[in-house]
């Protein structure tokens, strides 16, 4: 090709010990095998031979076969099989053998469930790979960082996350946030040149790692290091910050609590009661097992699992790619989203609209100083640099930059330096309150007079009435320096003269009506959460009928306590002038109020809180700070996408408690059953490996319960835990259960006058017909089939259940386990049984839902 693309192949294995950061450029790509002209596809794809996909993710990643026996890791899994060993051991071969048979069923079950509903959670993350701009073949290509090798030529700017371990080639104005590695909360500088012999990798001004984000400026760099070969991949598992805990994994917690309460003090209760007056005491331990796995609901990380999978598969085809899918609970219960209006309730498709000077007329001195602040800006660019520089082309060819300081979200300005002859200005641009900081003087028509407070009064006049029309503005200043210096910093932005406005227009999107009204609808409070100035969102906000309850200024924010932020918060619905910090405060106190929270944010600024909310939202065209914060990524920015998902939220969040609602009624209105039977009886009311069997096959039915539909009704409100009306639940429902139980109890000592086998295959078919029908009825708070029907899966394999249950009796199988064929008398009073049983759970629920409404699951404070 040319004299700057070298074919010669990268070493086999560059020492990954070697100090890049202090070699010099020449000896550096001569140790990786590169050029500043980058590898060529074929260097490329033999390095990826050598060191592999640029991925820390299979740090975490467990081998398939360490995942399925990870579900034996449960204890009481262990007690079972230790249980089955002890069966063994005493010659009790065909129990063993069913046990043993039992728990690899249920956990192969549970494993195949999980891994089909990783796999496809990982088939959508495909489609949002954070890419990178790399030199191959001579040329700039946007390539997937996960391909990137040692000898690799980057360009980085603003907003990009640092794909792998990296030398500064070349750099102008370029920052990174190197937090997540070092823990400096401030950006640092990077330049090119090599370190000092001695120097820590992490104190090298040359270089850059994995992971960081650059926060303004450009850059090119030599990738030195890949994957777990990188600072950040060495020490993966320990500096990879936990991100805060959300609402749906604190009510998880405590529901896990709750259960294993009730288990605990129920198995011990009957373990002991059969172990000092009935039976043996391995007799009894595999009994109190077999009764805590009946009541234990170990289905749920499955049915999570297939919730959350089918939630991933639907959002997406709705445009909405979910990064992290046990987020999709929490979209669910989401009742406030904060957001940013640019792009979001606007069309970010910003025009320049006037180039004001200090009087309220247009002027070129102004458009002039604006067009040059936005031409030599290469730090962070917007679109309102954009849009300056579309308005119209200026030749500023007598022009050349000096030097620049960048924007940063503190300042909330950028200036540059520029030379015009022997004469030297630094030019500034932004809010116009900064703006207004570091200017003493005036502009008046080419005459420069005092800032005065009067004058002061005025310009800040035409400012609030520009804002006041919803015309973005920017300040503009400028000042002249001394023409022997050529470094400058932020504190050479002092003495400036004001010269000016640049106002722009960012209209509503036609969409931003309709989707708040359906956030409205769907019980979601909109808050906006800008950088902008009052008066332009007030404007865009009227606009688009969001109603305001109250402003908040950024500096008003900063200057409040946690308890009074909190307190104010609840009746605001702008705050504008936002830093990234004080729009962090705001989301912490919202969390704090007890409410879930969404961010949706696209930009660097917008990360921390992207990060910090219960769930966090951003776009496809993003920066990638942002989107690799976020567990949500919208195809488009429509807050109508948004509202589709936090449907599929909901429903994902109904299917859920449907399990969790049924599981805790039923299965505990059994095991009360089997623990009182166990007090008057002789016998076992059912044998522990008849409760083992009971319990797979009311799994395999209830394994269909995330493809159910969900009422719509349901999907109208925000939905959260609530453990009172769990226990509420449990309380009211478990007894009924019970009581027909043990009227099942009476019938068969009484009428049929059961003997132990009898009685054991009786109540095992009741048991199993009566908590798998009822969830027909649990499933919705209207009245089922008529109003609500099911989704032919989950009815077929309910019957499919209920038939098994009934025909295995006369089975040879059945014999295995100890059950006796069953008369035709008993079936029709089981029929009788069952019909009366859901009958009796519709009425009582109808007044249930009557009592308690449906604030079991919209929480408030």
């Amino acid at each position: 090709m040319s004299d700057t693309m070298t074919t010669t192949p990268p070493p086999e294995k560059p020492d990954q010990q070697q100090q890049f950061h202090t070699l010099p450029e020449e000896d550096l790509f001569s140790v990786l095998g590169s050029s500043p002209a980058g590898l060529t596809s074929e260097q490329a794809q033999a390095g990826l031979l050598r060191f592999g996909h640029n991925d820390i993710s299979h740090i975490r990643k467990v081998p398939v076969i360490l995942q399925y026996l990870g579900h034996f890791k449960n204890l009481l899994i262990i007690i079972l099989l230790i249980a089955a060993g002890i069966s063994l051991f005493v010659g009790e071969v065909i129990d063993a053998v069913i046990i043993f048979f039992i728990v690899f069923a249920s956990v192969t079950l549970d494993f195949f469930q999980e891994y089909k509903a990783g796999e496809a959670a990982d088939l959508l993350k495909q489609k949002i790979l954070t890419r990178a701009t790399v030199l191959r073949d001579g040329k700039e290509q946007d390539l997937p960082i996960i391909d990137l090798v040692p000898g690799d030529v980057v360009r980085l700017t603003a907003g990009d996350i640092v794909p792998a371990d990296a030398r500064i080639l070349t750099a102008r104005d370029f920052y990174v946030n190197q937090s997540s590695l070092t823990g400096e909360p401030f950006p640092v500088e990077k330049s090119p040149g090599a370190a000092a012999a001695g120097t820590p990798v992490t104190s090298a001004d040359n270089y850059t790692f994995l992971g960081t984000s650059v926060v303004s400026g450009t850059a090119t760099a030599l990738v030195t290091k890949t994957g777990v070969s990188t600072e950040f991949g060495k020490v993966a598992k320990t500096l990879v910050e936990r991100p805060p805990e959300t609402e749906f994994e604190r009510g998880l917690k405590a529901f896990s609590y709750l259960m294993s309460k009730f288990v605990f003090f129920l198995v011990i209760f009957v373990f002991f009661i059969n172990a000092l007056f009935r039976h043996g005491i391995l007799e009894s331990l595999l009994f109190s097992v077999a009764l805590a796995v009946g009541m234990t609901p170990e289905l749920l990380p499955m049915i999570l699992s297939l919730n959350l999978s089918k939630g991933s598969v639907a959002m997406s085809e709705k445009g909405a790619i979910v990064k992290h899918p046990e987020s999709i609970q929490n979209f669910g219960s989401m009742d406030i989203l904060c957001t940013d209006k640019t792009g979001t309730l606007t069309q970010n498709e910003i025009a320049l609209v006037r180039h004001l000077d200090t009087e309220g007329n247009d002027s070129e001195n102004v458009l002039l100083y604006s067009f040059i602040n936005s031409t030599f800006d290469t730090g962070l660019k917007s679109p309102l640099d954009d849009a300056i520089l579309k308005f119209r082309h200026l030749d500023i060819n007598r022009f050349h930059k000096i030097d620049e300081i960048p924007f940063d979200f503190l300042r909330k300005r950028i200036s540059v330096v520029v030379a015009d002859g022997d004469k030297r200005l630094i030019v500034s641009k932004g809010a116009p309150e900064e703006i207004f900081r570091v200017c003493s003087q005036v502009d008046r028509n080419g005459v420069i007079e005092p800032l005065t407070e009067a004058v002061r009064a005025q310009v800040e006049g035409i400012y609030q009435a520009q804002s006041a029309g919803g015309f973005r503005t920017l300040a503009v200043c400028y000042r002249t320096v001394p023409g022997d210096v050529t470094q400058f910093s932020v504190a050479d932005e002092t003495e400036m003269t004001l010269a000016g406005f640049v106002t722009f227009i960012d209209p509503p999107k036609e969409t931003a009506r309709e989707s708040i009204r359906q956030l409205e609808q769907s019980g979601i409070e909109l808050k906006i959460l800008t950088g902008d100035n009052e008066l332009v969102t007030r404007k865009i906000c009227e606009e688009i009928g969001l109603e305001i309850k109250g402003v908040l200024s950024g500096e008003e924010v900063e200057h409040m306590d946690v308890q009074t932020l909190s307190r104010v918060v609840e009746n605001v619905t702008v705050f504008s002038r936002m830093t990234p910090v004080q729009k962090n405060r705001v989301m912490m106190a919202l969390k704090k109020n007890g409410h879930v929270v969404g961010f949706m944010g696209d930009g660097i600024n917008d990360a921390p809180s992207i990060r910090e909310a219960d769930v966090g939202i951003s776009v496809e065209n993003a920066v990638d700070i942002a989107k690799e914060s976020a567990d949500i990524i919208l195809l488009k920015n429509d807050l109508r996408i948004l509202s589709d998902g936090v449907i599929e939220g909901r429903k994902t969040f109904g299917n859920t408690m449907k399990y969790i609602l049924m599981g805790t009624s039923s299965n505990f209105g059994n095991m009360f059953s089997v623990a009182g039977a166990s007090l008057f009886l002789k016998f076992l009311p059912m044998l522990p490996i008849q409760i083992l069997l009971n319990n797979l096959l009311y799994d395999v039915s209830e394994s269909t319960i995330p493809s159910d539909n969900v009422d719509e009704s349901y999907t109208k409100t925000p939905k959260k835990w609530d453990m009172d009306f769990i226990k509420k639940f449990v309380v009211v429902f478990g007894p009924i259960s019970s009581v027909f139980d043990f009227i099942t109890f009476g019938i068969l000592l009484f009428f049929f006058v059961a003997d132990a086998a009898f009685f054991q295959t009786a109540w095992f078919v009741e048991s199993i017909c009566t908590q798998t029908l009822v969830i027909f009825v649990i499933r919705t708070r209207v009245v089922p089939f008529y109003h609500s029907r099911p989704h032919r899966l989950l009815v077929a394999s309910t019957i499919l259940i209920v038939a098994v249950a009934c025909v295995l009796p006369f089975t040879p199988v059945g014999s295995l386990f100890g059950f006796t064929p069953l008369p035709a008398s008993f079936y029709a009073v089981l029929a009788g049984l069952v019909i009366s049983y859901l009958v009796i759970v519709e009425l009582v629920k109808r007044w249930f839902y009557k009592k308690y409404d449906t604030s079991a699951f919209r929480k408030t404070t």
